[in-house]
Order: structure tokens, then C-alpha cells, then sequence
């Protein structure tokens, strides 16, 4: 059984996404490539596990529940406090995939005022913290858009014309 995660939108610092036209149904297999990809490159600094996320949005209708969908949660233990959210979900015919990283700090670093906006997002990183933010982030960046790639290539379509760059205080590419 995957764990349940509330996800406060204002802890989004960065993210990313595509459509990939005629994808419906690789959800799996972008996860798959994307984790094998991430081990290739660095097998022991990240944890995987399959999460289902609410945000507090609702379904429409007179007894509407909650939303949530699964995703992908990439992780280190060095880096605890910045978790990145990878999501591969059916829209009709194709697939969208996006990813988010969220600043999600401790329990003590929250009562001494910590919060997305002001550790993290505006710089108050170390050097070195910072550095290995850019290198996690990118590391599953590259990833995924290499999954995602290969899923465009294996439907005869041109991954050149996908926007490489996040959007957020990082700016990845």
C-alpha cells in the first residue's frame, strides 16, 4: 500500500512538465526508465517510493471527495528536506508528465521560522547545499526527460520540440 501524502502548494519551489502525444497507458514505464536512468547515474544517493498525493482540491459534484493521484517520490537522506515528485498520468489519448520539488523542512526548522519562501526558494541555502540541490534536481531532470524522450522516439515523435528548462528558482535545463 503506497503512503498518502498532503500536499500544500505553497511548498512547490520548482517544476516541470510535458505532454507526450498518444502516451496513454506508459505511465509504468516512464517510472521504470526513469528510476533505472537515476541509479545508472548515482545508484545509492536517491530513495523511490510510490505515493498518492492530495492537495485539498475536490472532485466536482454534490458528494465530492478529495483528488489524489499517484506519483513517483525521489528522495535523498542528505537532502531531506527537498523531496521531488515525479507524476506520468493519462490526459484522454496522451500522457502528461510533469515533476515538482518541494521544500518541505522538519518540524523544528518550521517553529524557527523556516518555510518554503524563506529556506530554499530565496537563496538562504549554504554553498554546498545549494550545489547538491542543482546536481539532485538535475540528475532526475535529465532522468526523466531521457524516459521521456525515449517513450517520443518509440511513438515516432520529435522530443526536440520539448521544453527542456523548469520553472522556479533553479531554472534547470
Amino acid at each position: 500500500m503506497s503512503k498518502k501524502i498532503w500536499m500544500r502548494e505553497e511548498r512547490i519551489v520548482e517544476s516541470w512538465s510535458a505532454l507526450i502525444e498518444g502516451g496513454s497507458g506508459k505511465a509504468e514505464e516512464i517510472y521504470n526508465m526513469t528510476i533505472n536512468f537515476i541509479k545508472e547515474r548515482n545508484p545509492e544517493a536517491f530513495k523511490f517510493e510510490k505515493v498518492f498525493v492530495k492537495t485539498g482540491e475536490r472532485e466536482r459534484g454534490l458528494f465530492s471527495k478529495l483528488i489524489e493521484r499517484d506519483y513517483l517520490m525521489v528522495y535523498s537522506d542528505y537532502l531531506k528536506d527537498f523531496r521531488m515528485y515525479i507524476g506520468a498520468r493519462d490526459y484522454g489519448k496522451d500522457l502528461g508528465v510533469s515533476w515538482y520539488l518541494t521544500c518541505e523542512p522538519g518540524f523544528f526548522k518550521q517553529m524557527l521560522g523556516f518555510t518554503p519562501t524563506t529556506y530554499g526558494a530565496h537563496w538562504d541555502l549554504k554553498m554546498f547545499a545549494q550545489e547538491d540541490l542543482t546536481a539532485y534536481v538535475t540528475l532526475v531532470h535529465h532522468s526523466l526527460l531521457k524516459a521521456v524522450e525515449r517513450l517520443m522516439t518509440s511513438l515516432g515523435q520529435d522530443f526536440s520540440k520539448v521544453d527542456r528548462k523548469s520553472r522556479g528558482f533553479l531554472g534547470v535545463s
